[in-house]
């Protein structure tokens, strides 16, 4: 099975209803890095204009959304996103207190200069977290893969900042 028809597997096989519109507008973020097995995220974008977004993001068993940040753009806040689990199981890492040894999650080899931020929040079905605007923050799916919901104020990726500086994120 194609990377793609797993994508779209994982997405039906969610219990969430998509069109066939949506599943066909599946889009499969690898960052520029060309290793989406390991850092990559795969998002349907339900709504995103100038007052809120919504989508939804499957990640394969261990697939990792590399650490970035949302910050002020001019006089706008950055990004603030709520993250609800809906399948499978996600873990959170965001700034505060944590170390490199004590996380669950596995750092994409010879990436580990590019994650640093280490407090780990494990979301199972029905949980959710919300992440502040300008949080430095990164996240990967459990053994099993992850479907999770976003919420957030306005999405506008050209400006997230990645601590990997080989990564493109422009839409």
């Amino acid at each position: 099975m194609s990377y793609q028809e797993r994508i779209k597997s994982a997405f039906n096989d969610s219990g969430i209803v998509f069109t066939d519109e949506e599943l066909a507008a599946i889009e499969y973020a690898d960052f520029g890095l060309n290793n989406l097995e390991s850092e990559g995220l795969n998002l349907i974008v339900y709504v995103n204009n100038e007052r809120y977004c919504a989508k939804e993001m499957v990640l394969l068993p261990r697939q990792t959304c590399p650490e970035h940040r949302h910050p002020k753009r001019g006089k706008v806040e950055g990004k603030q996103e709520t993250f609800r689990c809906r399948k499978g199981k996600v873990y959170l890492y965001i700034e505060g207190s944590g170390s490199k040894e004590a996380i669950t999650s596995s750092i994409p080899t010879g990436k580990e200069d590019y994650y640093t931020v280490f407090h780990e929040i494990e979301l199972n079905p029905g949980e959710q977290y919300t992440i502040a605007p300008d949080t430095k923050h990164w996240f990967q799916a459990g053994d099993n893969g992850a479907i999770i919901s976003e919420f957030s104020s306005p999405s506008d990726d050209p400006s997230d900042i990645f601590t990997d500086p080989n990564i493109k994120r422009v839409q």
